[in-house]
């Protein structure tokens, strides 16, 4: 029997930037989060920190770090009604991101009232 691993980050997926007709706001990206088809669940993740995951062409061996890389963000807004969250990232995210995966931490907790 295989034991089910617990995560503490739920995926989503990397839609895009938020735009207009003719601008898109590249420093806000618009996220689905797996399992949240309404606004009011997508709700329950504004606050939640954010972390897109990469593999960078080199390690720097004297510092002791790896290839994996990340750039961290935070859930700002709810978009639309179907559950797409709009996060705010530190570093804008590049365009080879679009249609990746990206991890959302179940933290920081708010619980409710």
């Amino acid at each position: 029997m295989v034991k089910k691993q617990d995560r503490l980050y739920s995926r989503a997926i990397f839609l895009g930037y938020r735009r207009g007709i003719s601008l898109q706001n590249t420093n806000q990206g618009l996220l689905r989060v797996e399992g949240v088809k309404t606004k009011t669940d997508a709700k329950w993740y504004l606050g939640k920190r954010v972390a897109y995951v990469y593999r960078g062409k080199t390690a720097n061996k004297e510092k002791g770090l790896t290839k994996h890389r990340s750039i961290q963000g935070k859930v700002i807004a709810v978009h639309g009604d179907n559950g797409v969250v709009r996060a705010k990232f530190h570093h804008n995210l590049p365009g080879q991101a679009v249609g990746k995966l990206v991890r959302v931490m179940l933290y920081p907790f708010r619980p409710s009232n």
